[in-house]
């Protein structure tokens, strides 16, 4: 079955106005009884870089997981968020982003790829002790905008350090919604050929009307494991100054449909969240 991770997290972070605690944690109570696989919910860095996320405790404290069967995945920079990640034990995933590109791993994160793939090793242990899975991004999936050495002999050898190391999760992220479907065919099957033990996602960006060649080339690729926003909010702050959103989840669930493809969502909530959506993102 299709796994779509739903990310409010990534839609909330670079809206400037603070939105209250209590109407994020009542927008993911909705989305977690849509019945998605997973919630990006939060992330545990400083207040000073994501302002907008210093509540994450707060609003995980308020979520209702009794009827659910939606896992959490928070999104951490360094160790010491992967620290206060682990002790919540609602927490499955622990997400970090790390980018194939130097100068973006530096803007994102404020490390070298050393220091990051240190970062990777460190929290890949402190996971396993916490019963926690280690999801890594590997950010500047499809290329960068900086001048880095990009292509896709670096990404396998990346992969292949992350995989020695235990990481059995793997997302390809297009950080600034340059992949095209080419790319995009390419690449994603030639890693899982390559590691068919890794469970593969693919964390796209895209303006409105490039979605669909996008989405379709990664499904008619194998990808089993998709991230979207509701209503394609959303994007990296760390990034490009303009944002581009991330893939409305809408959009994916009706190309899946016409792919016959059964997706075990509640839609009348779905819909729920779409209208409450209108009080978050104002």
């Amino acid at each position: 079955m299709i796994k779509i991770t739903e990310c409010p997290r990534d839609a909330m972070q670079g809206i400037v106005h603070f939105i209250p605690t209590d109407v994020k944690a009542a927008y993911i109570n909705l989305l977690l009884q849509v019945g998605f696989d997973t919630i990006d919910f939060g992330s545990f860095v400083s207040a000073k870089a994501i302002p907008q996320l210093q509540d994450t405790a707060g609003v995980l404290s308020k979520l209702d997981l009794s009827n659910t069967r939606s896992k959490l995945l928070a999104i951490v920079a360094n160790y010491r968020g992967a620290e206060d990640a682990v002790k919540h034990p609602e927490i499955t995933y622990l997400g970090y982003p790390f980018s194939i590109s130097e100068t973006f791993q530096l803007r994102n994160t404020n490390t070298t790829l050393p220091q990051a793939f240190d970062n990777v090793k460190r929290m890949q242990e402190l996971s396993v002790a916490n019963n926690k899975k280690l999801l890594v991004y590997l950010s500047m999936g499809f290329g960068n905008p900086y001048g880095d050495e990009w292509n896709t002999d670096i990404i396998y050898k990346w992969t292949e350090k992350l995989v020695a190391e235990g990481i059995g999760n793997i997302a390809l992220a297009d950080t600034i919604g340059i992949a095209t479907a080419e790319q995009i065919g390419n690449v994603y099957p030639e890693l899982c050929q390559a590691f068919p033990a890794i469970e593969f996602g693919i964390h796209l960006h895209s303006t409105p009307d490039t979605w669909q060649p996008k989405i379709a080339a990664a499904y008619q690729s194998g990808c089993k494991r998709f991230d979207t926003a509701l209503k394609g909010y959303g994007g990296c702050p760390m990034a490009a100054d303009d944002l581009t959103g991330n893939i409305a989840t809408e959009n994916l669930t009706t190309y899946l449909q016409t792919q016959n493809e059964p997706l075990g969502l509640n839609m009348d909530k779905l819909l729920e969240a779409i209208e409450y959506s209108g009080r978050v993102f104002l």
